[in-house]
């Protein structure tokens, strides 16, 4: 007869305790083999494929894309012994046992933690029955959902949402969820434990206006959700100086069209980010100090040796900072083939967590929107950032004459704690000088 387990949701990452499902790589009925990619979820620090620790038949799948799962929780049913060789599971009562640690071992960051997710009724569609399971379900029940639902009803409620009922004493199976689809917010819960109706909408029809009409709100998770809380944390934590500079970069872009015509650097991409990132890396040398970090806890500034250089990518799913490890050993032509398949890799949104981590000092350029300049915030971490802004012909003055020049502002900003205004000048005025004429690097 056949034999089901459930497939948990993996921590991809230390410390998250979320993910939201973006879209599955099966569906029931289809046959999976041991590793095979099953489900893309986001997490607070990227997308990632997840691939299922067994073979065998999909039976269910237990959330739907957009829904937000707590790490632990199953995601999917599989029947393992579709051909029925399997000895006959014991007739008993669905029991708290959790998935056994060596069935496990294929998959990093599996818990033994027991979660119960609940699927999302579709928009329009009536509460349906309880699904009944078709064998024993090794996960246990939280205690703020009853084994057997009143009524068939199975209250829709994220997991966070969940956990604040039940702190609150707040019975879901009592509440009408006012978000789309019936969910139960953490409004409705808060409204339900003080002894008040849940929120309603003031008419405005009399006023001839109606908002609803007029705005959109989208949950704030995922990649924008760790983006905020970093910046926030960045912001309030590192005392920020932001210095700026403006350069005729002329001698630079010349140089870009020799090295597009030559036979070594045939079919590499050389951008001006390119001769940014190497001389980011030049000039950190001269001043070690923009490249350290303040470390609070042990009251230590500690300065690296080497620069993980981060590269600040815009990404459908928000922003997004991955490293080129080691990036002041590489040439330039190895720091632009680095660079390409790192903002590539970025835009499909496929960064691994660990590409994010670990970095020394970063770039963001701004100037591929058309934006002159901007005052970027420290990624956390780090102790200053690079802003490049967009090349533009400007007249500018040559040896007392007007002319027509390509032109690029800089900004940098820096953790006064670490980087007092003489080093955070002295290193702006290197960079500048290093894309103001390349050549410059052979004094270096």
């Amino acid at each position: 007869m056949p034999e089901y387990k459930q497939f948990p949701l993996a921590d991809t990452a230390e410390g998250l305790t979320e993910a939201d499902i973006i879209a599955w790589q099966v569906k029931p009925g289809d046959t999976v083999t041991v590793n095979q990619i099953v489900v893309e979820v986001e997490t607070a620090k990227a997308a990632v494929e997840l691939p299922i620790p067994w073979a065998g038949v999909v039976t269910e799948l237990l959330v739907e894309p957009g829904q937000t799962v707590e790490v632990g929780a199953p995601i999917l049913t599989i029947d393992v012994d579709p051909g029925g060789k399997a000895a006959p599971a014991p007739a008993a009562a669905p029991a708290a046992e959790e998935p056994a640690e060596e069935e496990m071992k294929p998959l990093v960051g599996y818990g033994s933690k027991a979660v119960v997710t609940q699927r999302r009724a579709r928009k329009g569609a009536a509460p349906a029955a309880a699904p009944v399971a078709p064998a024993p379900v090794a996960v246990a029940p939280e205690p703020a959902v009853a084994s057997k639902p009143k009524g068939g009803y199975v209250p829709l409620a994220k997991p966070p949402v969940r956990k604040l009922a039940k702190d609150l004493g707040v019975d879901l199976h009592a509440l009408t969820g006012t978000a789309d689809g019936g969910v139960i917010t953490r409004d409705d819960v808060h409204a339900a434990a003080n002894g008040s109706a849940a929120p309603t909408v003031v008419s405005t029809v009399d006023s001839g206006y109606d908002p609803a009409t007029r705005e959109r709100r989208v949950p704030i998770k995922g990649v924008r959700k760790a983006t905020a809380a970093a910046m926030v944390q960045s912001a309030y934590t590192a005392p920020h100086v932001t210095e700026f500079l403006t350069i005729d970069v002329t001698p630079m872009m010349e140089f870009r069209e020799k090295l597009k015509k030559s036979r070594e650097f045939a079919g590499v991409k050389v951008t001006p980010l390119t001769f940014a990132a190497k001389a980011v890396c030049l000039a950190a040398k001269r001043t070690p100090d923009v490249n350290a970090v303040w470390d609070e806890a042990a009251q230590e500034i500690v300065y690296k040796d080497y620069v993980h250089l981060g590269i600040a990518a815009a990404t459908p799913r928000g922003l997004v900072v991955p490293k080129v490890r080691d990036a002041d050993s590489m040439s330039l032509k190895e720091l632009a083939i680095a660079l390409t398949e790192l903002t590539d890799v970025a835009r499909e949104g496929k960064t691994t967590p660990a590409a994010m981590l670990g970095g020394t000092i970063t770039i963001t350029n701004v100037g591929v929107f058309g934006v002159d300049t901007g005052t970027p915030i420290i990624n956390p971490g780090e102790s200053a950032i690079l802003c490049l802004g967009a090349i533009k012909d400007t007249p500018w003055v040559v040896d007392g004459e007007i002319k027509v020049r390509k032109v690029l502002q800089l900004s940098l900003s820096f953790d006064h704690r670490v980087v007092d205004g003489q080093q955070g000048s002295e290193f702006l005025a290197d960079v500048g000088a290093l894309l103001a004429d390349p050549a410059v690097a052979i004094t270096y």
